[in-house]
């Protein structure tokens, strides 16, 4: 069997990322009020934030196995932020805490405001199911 050969990079999948919870926190901002929809999007951007992280990992795993310890390390508590807000977002999309949300809404914008969001990226309602879910995964059961 031969090897894998991925054409995406790791940066490149978080800059994708990046730019997706960029779209997803503009759509939450136009929000007016409170809904269901408020709930996929924070559930959608909480899960976003947790691909994130994951990707940090993933770069920082060849580069301790060259002993580069120093700029793993630094490289994580770059990026530490990420897993940090998707905890944080989790727990208030599952206690449906609208104030909670707002401000950690607004801490992950001053982390992904400056990303810049090119105008052929369409998510559609890439959202939608987002916090049906995160509840079938806090249930321990298999998402639809």
């Amino acid at each position: 069997m031969s090897r894998v050969i991925h054409t995406d990079g790791v940066g490149k999948r978080r800059q994708r990322l990046l730019q997706m919870i960029g779209v997803a926190l503009r759509e939450l901002m136009t929000q007016t009020a409170p809904d269901e929809r408020t709930l996929d999007l924070a559930a959608f951007i909480a899960e976003l934030l947790a691909a994130v992280a994951d990707t940090v990992e993933e770069t920082t795993a060849p580069w301790e196995k060259r002993d580069y310890w120093l700029k793993a390390d630094r490289f994580r508590r770059q990026w530490q932020w990420a897993g940090q807000l998707s905890a944080a977002l989790r727990g208030a999309v599952l206690a449906k805490d609208w104030d909670e949300i707002a401000r950690l809404a607004a801490q992950v914008f001053a982390h992904v405001g400056h990303v810049k969001i090119p105008k052929r990226l369409r998510l559609g309602n890439a959202w939608e199911g987002s916090y049906r879910r995160l509840l079938a995964e806090e249930a321990g059961q298999q998402p639809d």
